[in-house]
């Protein structure tokens, strides 16, 4: 059975910092596609972050720059480092492995203050 927690979500003020944590059981992250994606109020879930076994890590426009996803095989976990917050980054945030038809988390709520 896959599982992927999530943790790290909470309030912060824009400029800050934020670090998701996405820690995976029955699946080993470093032989799979992984991701974050987001979701904010009525809209649609969006990627933020992701990353094909060997390939380079891609990165939604909006976070370039800002955002940093990397991953501690030893600890089979997935992280996104999310630096100069906006209030347009408050959304549920996701992390996902082998794609949208693959596995999800519970999603952690970011929200950022102006």
């Amino acid at each position: 059975q896959v599982q992927l927690v999530e943790s790290g979500g909470g309030l912060v003020q824009a400029g800050g910092s934020l670090r998701l944590s996405c820690a995976a059981s029955g699946i080993i992250f470093s032989f799979n596609a992984m991701g974050w994606y987001r979701q904010a109020p009525g809209k649609q879930r969006e990627l933020v972050a992701s990353r094909s076994p060997g390939a380079s890590t891609n990165y939604a426009d909006s976070v370039k720059g800002r955002f940093t996803m990397s991953r501690d095989n030893a600890k089979n976990t997935i992280y996104l480092q999310m630096n100069s917050l906006k209030p347009e980054d408050t959304a549920v945030y996701y992390c996902n492995s082998r794609g949208l038809q693959g596995y999800w988390g519970q999603g952690t709520q970011v929200t950022v203050s102006s």
